[in-house]
């Protein structure tokens, strides 16, 4: 019993400095009101619940190539029909010579033209014609990268990011906290997005970068932007850094959210629950890989010196293995770094908050 308070009382003073950084850390985040967003889940909760109040009404969607039309003549039965939008955008019609430009018209406006064809090709003397869309597959958006269901979302009426987020079952483990809309721009297109928003003078067209916590906590429709077909929506994947050995209580990967400051050893140590009692601070080091070479270097970390303040604290990148051996992992290290590289993968991701 003693041997085991003793054990227990030599761990909390190994880790005292690491526990006080843990709490320090989870109070800046209660202040900030961070903790709201700290699981995937609640993230992809407040989605679907903006998207569901933020449903644009419907509209007279414009009918584009591809679309599947049905054509209704009222007491006409043989002129009834469905019919196929072209490539390039007609339509055939039974008994009118020339095809019959559709895309870019409402319905309306195909039943008025369709009705002034059959009046002045002798068909029908007093038309009454009705088009509804029956499949829209000109208004395609491809909303990809770190979502949980990628698809391709047929815009068939006003949609809005939100909406497109949360068709696709909002966003992974791993996203990051930008969602970029690349937007095809027809030459001579004035620029009319958002003045928040980020974008790129591309010509052919538009990349609009929006932050996540922006988009989920500010309730303005400046980031909840309008989604149109031909639009691609990415959530690009987060980097991850991984903090291994026997050296760390809660070895495993780390997202990295990108909302500004670089997450340091000092960060990725306390987030992995802090040192254990047989850490080797002096022989840590971070395996990063060389752009050049492609191999991955291992840079000494000397980790007692960061934590007393006579060295400055390293920036991690994504990707980077902080790897803390204990005294009987030393001699192991070379080894550790192959092992490292392997475990990457399956290990367990932590999601920083």
């Amino acid at each position: 019993m003693v041997h085991t308070v003793r054990g227990v009382s030599d761990w909390f003073r190994a880790n005292h400095f690491w526990l006080l950084v843990i709490l320090l850390l989870g109070s800046v985040q209660a202040a900030n009101g961070q903790d709201k967003y700290e699981t995937p889940q609640q993230t992809n909760a407040k989605i679907e619940q903006l998207a569901a109040l933020a449903r644009a009404h419907p509209v007279d969607t414009p009918i584009g190539s591809g679309d599947l039309l049905h054509i209704d003549v009222f007491d006409v039965p043989e002129l009834s029909r469905d019919v196929r939008v072209s490539d390039t955008g007609d339509i055939s019609f039974p008994l009118i010579p020339d095809r019959i430009s559709a895309a870019g018209l409402s319905s309306f406006d195909l039943e008025s033209k369709l009705e002034k064809l059959l009046i002045e090709n002798g068909l029908v003397s007093h038309p009454n014609v009705s088009v509804f869309i029956k499949e829209q597959n000109s208004a395609p958006v491809s909303v990809m990268g770190a979502v949980v269901h990628p698809t391709v979302y047929q815009v068939a009426r006003p949609t809005t990011l939100l909406e497109v987020l949360s068709a696709a079952g909002g966003v992974s483990d791993t996203a990051a906290d930008t969602i970029i809309v690349t937007r095809p721009v027809p030459p001579g297109t004035p620029r009319t997005e958002p003045a928040s928003a980020k974008s790129d003078p591309a010509p052919d067209e538009r990349k609009i970068t929006i932050r996540l916590r922006d988009l989920l906590e500010s309730g303005d429709s400046v980031y909840n932007i309008q989604i149109y077909g031909g639009d691609a929506v990415t959530v690009p994947p987060a980097g991850i850094v991984y903090v291994l050995g026997f050296g760390v209580a809660q070895p495993g990967g780390y997202v990295l959210q990108g909302h500004g400051e670089p997450i340091t050893v000092l960060k990725a140590i306390a987030l992995a629950h802090g040192f254990t009692s047989f850490a080797k601070l002096d022989s840590a080091s971070i395996m990063r890989t060389n752009p050049a070479t492609g191999q991955r270097d291992s840079i000494p970390v000397h980790l007692k010196e960061i934590q007393n303040h006579k060295t400055d604290d390293v920036p991690l990148l994504s990707n980077d293995i902080l790897y803390v051996p204990d005294s009987r992992g030393k001699k192991a290290l070379a080894r550790g770094t192959e092992a490292a590289v392997g475990i990457g993968s399956s290990i367990a991701i932590y999601r920083i908050p």
